[in-house]
């Protein structure tokens, strides 16, 4: 059995914060060697808390930094730009989200040198509007493209204000959508022999995760409106209160609706005039909602779910993240992980001859800052050297 599906594969980690460090932990979640490049000052997130951790790095970095070897270098420093050319000549794959024209500014601009000096690099840059266009080369940040994106205007109660999802989705969805880039771009390098840019922004990743408000905006124009836990346009499909909390049913088609109401022993609702198919349900929300309600808060919510579930209506109680973690088929699938004393989210993609691992906990910054430049014959008067020279720094060379 192979390490990974990507053994043999070097990306080089040029990124911080969280939709370039997720990408990258996710090619090395998958076999390929990452080598995280971060600043003296270190990656910000290692000071996002609380919670922070036994040595003081915090929960959110440990969660986007595993699997990497990691070499700490002041990349503005004399010397930095040698070293840096040699990390990408023995890179396969770059993920950077610096600021547009850094890399240029720094000689490593991808289409003013990297494309033509190394043409086999797969290149992805995260950026959060693009480098050109009206808004090019402007700063981007989840909450501001959930707003700027339209996603804040249809998340939140009907009579109230918009709300910030509640986790970083706009970040999150750019990394999915930059490991699956990278892998088309590897994939056509299979057969081409060349390397590409995988241009991903934070606003395309938004736009791209409106549906289906921007698909109902498409074809009437109108703006769609803010619906709470209810789904604009199927229902019911939505909580409803019990004395042990918030129970969601999600009747996705009229048998999924008569069965519900079977079990809620009344099958006549299904078919009352108000009800009869989707459209009229939506019409008639409201009075869905009136009917519904007491049938559900006098259940036993555990008792329902179970019957709704054998039924074939999606259905159980809201739980809340420990709870969640806690489920006996979150653990079974092997999305929560231990090892030497890291805990974290498993790999959701599951390959059966060649899964994922986690094979390294999330290092310190510089941890593998010698043993990189080693890898990339530096002598060791030369190591020793840049680290004199503030170029580099390891554990050893900032305690000393």
């Amino acid at each position: 059995m192979l390490a990974g599906a990507l053994q043999g594969l070097r990306v080089l980690d040029l990124s911080r914060v969280l939709a370039g460090p997720y990408c990258a932990q996710m090619l090395g979640d998958h076999g390929a060697d990452v080598i995280k490049v971060e600043a003296p000052g270190g990656d910000e997130t290692r000071r996002w808390g609380p919670p922070f951790l036994e040595d003081g790095t915090s929960a959110y970095f440990t969660a986007l930094n595993r699997n990497k070897r990691n070499i700490c270098v002041d990349l503005r420093a004399v010397g930095a730009g040698e070293l840096l050319g040699k990390l990408i000549a023995g890179s396969d794959v770059v993920v950077e989200n610096f600021k547009a024209g850094t890399l240029a500014a720094w000689g490593f601009g991808y289409e003013e040198v990297l494309r033509d000096q190394f043409p086999r690099l797969v290149y992805c840059r995260v950026t959060g509007f693009g480098v050109d266009g009206p808004m090019g080369g402007l700063p981007g940040y989840d909450a501001v493209l959930q707003a700027f994106g339209g996603l804040m205007s249809v998340n939140g109660e009907t009579d109230g204000d918009p709300l910030r999802v509640g986790v970083p989705i706009v970040d999150l969805v750019a990394a999915g959508i930059a490991f699956s880039g990278i892998l088309l771009a590897l994939l056509e390098r299979s057969v081409s022999g060349r390397g590409q840019l995988v241009d991903i922004t934070l606003l395309d990743a938004v736009v791209s995760i409106l549906h289906p408000h921007s698909a109902t905006w498409f074809a009437n124009g109108l703006t769609p409106r803010r619906t709470g836990s209810a789904h604009p346009i199927v229902a019911p499909y939505q909580t409803f209160p019990t004395p042990a909390g918030l129970f969601f049913v999600g009747a996705g088609n009229s048998r999924q609706f008569a069965s519900l109401c079977a079990v809620l022993g009344h099958p006549e609702l299904s078919i009352d005039p108000r009800f009869i198919d989707n459209s009229d349900r939506i019409a008639n929300l409201p009075e869905l909602e009136r009917e519904l309600a007491p049938l559900i808060a006098g259940q036993d919510p555990d008792n329902l779910a179970a019957r709704l579930l054998e039924a074939g209506v999606p259905a159980c109680l809201v739980n809340d993240i420990g709870q969640a973690l806690s489920s006996p088929q979150v653990v079974h699938r092997e999305m929560v992980l231990e090892m030497d004393g890291y805990r974290g989210a498993g790999i959701p993609i599951k390959l059966d001859r060649t899964p994922g691992s986690v094979r390294s906990r999330p290092a310190a910054r510089g941890a593998d800052t010698v043993d990189v430049m080693r890898g990339l014959e530096y002598s060791e008067a030369a190591i020793q050297q840049a680290q004199l020279n503030g170029t580099v720094y390891s554990p050893a060379s900032r305690a000393t």
